[in-house]
């Protein structure tokens, strides 16, 4: 069977390849490790990030999407080229239509970098799409309905946040505060109360397992091990959720500052319709714990978590691929 059609989900934590009839084929770390000394790309997806805080000086792990656009080329397009590969098989004789996310806030020199780097990877017409209609799309919003619908996309380096009506964009808000700037956060927090460093895996971790945007009465406890800044040895250590909330409470203060700006700029009609259907919270930054009470408390808006909340964005490009006349005016893109 000829596959002639992808959707991926660039982003600057995940990739995430769907293809349609078979649906979600590749969810892996956006991340490629590269030897310094002969700048040979050594693993890329969960190779590479199985690497992380674990190489020697000679091995470079890297990112190469920085707030969900190309911060470098040449890495970011033999990762697509890795994905496509993987997704299609190296023997593929048909180059497949490609839709791809980016950011609300991707400027055309940005959004030319994708382009080319996924039509030299090996993609034939290239659709870009931004984020907030993918996503909205992918959490069974009616995007072409005459009514106000918002979204807010978490992802790993931006937070999308838009009202969608009649199809296009109303107002919208990118703000390069999500995943990524709460692991530092988390980190941050622990090295200025208890001394002890901890690396990008362990912080990630625990957000995921015991994160919370609220404190709460049963509080969940993890325990980590780190480095003594002052002794320079290992030592174990317990954390708890209130904790991780308070060492949040500053990146989720920006993401909802963003949501409130968005909603000033949201015409009366459209803001009645929000407060009646409410927001939805997609991707993978949407699964924090209470996060949707937080924001409801701030804005007055009911908060629902999308289904399939992390996979939202790859979906959305799946029926954009599907129905390409229908959404024709969501593409910002085309070649």
């Amino acid at each position: 069977m000829f596959i002639n059609k992808i959707g991926i989900d660039l982003g600057t934590a995940n990739t995430v390849v769907f293809i349609p009839n078979k649906g979600i084929v590749i969810n892996e770390p956006t991340a490629v490790a590269v030897s310094l000394d002969n700048n040979q790309i050594l693993a890329i997806g969960n190779d590479a990030k199985d690497m992380v805080g674990r190489t020697p000086e000679l091995i470079k792990t890297y990112k190469p999407l920085k707030d969900g656009v190309i911060a470098d080329y040449k890495i970011t397009r033999a990762m697509l080229k890795y994905f496509l590969d993987k997704s299609l098989g190296r023997w593929r004789f048909i180059k497949p239509d490609l839709v791809i996310s980016a950011p609300c806030g991707v400027t055309s020199t940005e959004r030319r970098a994708i382009m080319d780097a996924s039509r030299e990877a090996g993609a034939k017409n290239v659709y870009v799409v931004k984020e907030p209609i993918l996503a909205a799309l992918g959490a069974g919003i009616p995007i072409n309905s005459a009514a106000g619908n918002m979204i807010v996309n978490i992802g790993g380096g931006t937070t999308e946040v838009a009202v969608i009506s009649l199809g296009g964009i109303v107002a919208w808000a990118s703000v390069r505060v999500a995943g990524n700037k709460m692991d530092v956060a988390i980190t941050d927090y622990i090295r200025k109360k208890y001394n002890i460093t901890i690396g990008e895996r362990t912080a990630e971790n625990l957000k995921i397992e015991i994160g919370s945007a609220l404190p709460t009465k049963e509080k969940k406890e993890m325990e980590i091990t780190g480095g003594d800044l002052t002794e320079g040895l290992p030592k174990n250590l317990t954390i708890n959720s209130n904790e991780i909330a308070e060492a949040l409470s500053s990146v989720l203060k920006d993401i909802i500052q963003a949501i409130k700006g968005v909603l000033a700029e949201t015409p009366p009609e459209l803001v009645a319709d929000v407060m009646s259907r409410g927001m939805f919270l997609a991707g993978g930054g949407g699964l924090l714990k209470n996060l949707d009470e937080l924001i409801t408390r701030s804005t007055g808006v009911p908060v629902y978590v999308a289904d399939d909340s992390l996979f939202c964005v790859a979906k959305g490009t799946g029926i954009i691929l599907d129905n390409l006349e229908i959404y024709q005016r969501t593409i910002i893109s085309f070649k």
